[in-house]
């Protein structure tokens, strides 16, 4: 994977297209309701979900150029954090928005879908454990 973008500017651009994509996947699951949708969607968002999906792909699911882009974000000096969140749990979500972003960029969106898919999936079983 080629990554000609900074660890920042792959998360910037993938904390939005993660947050399109999971309310697409809500929107085409059935929840149709607003409030719904918004609290839903927030459930997949949060920094401690995300955290907990990325560190679950890095065990398996995601390749040696994919974990290293996941690294090099958690790794990055970042200014800001979440205030919900632990410092840990915040560099990790970077780190998958990072990824979501890498492979978007690149256009690629079968890669990208897998990854999603599977971010969901995993999320989905932590809601219920």
């Amino acid at each position: 994977m080629e990554q000609s973008f900074g660890s920042g500017v792959l998360a910037f651009m993938g904390d939005a297209v993660y947050e399109v994509l999971i309310r697409e996947a809500l929107i085409k699951s059935g929840v149709t309701d607003s409030d719904k949708l918004h609290f839903k969607t927030v459930d997949y968002v949060r920094a401690e979900s995300q955290a907990y999906a990325v560190k679950k792909l890095m065990e398996g699911f995601l390749s040696d150029e994919e974990i290293e882009i996941v690294k090099k974000a958690r790794n990055h000096k970042m200014p800001n954090r979440s205030r919900s969140a632990g410092i840990v749990e915040y560099k990790l979500a970077t780190g998958l928005e990072a990824l979501v972003g890498s492979l978007y960029l690149e256009g690629n969106k079968e890669r990208l879908d897998q990854v999603m898919a599977e971010t969901v999936r995993m999320i989905d079983e932590k809601e219920t454990i």
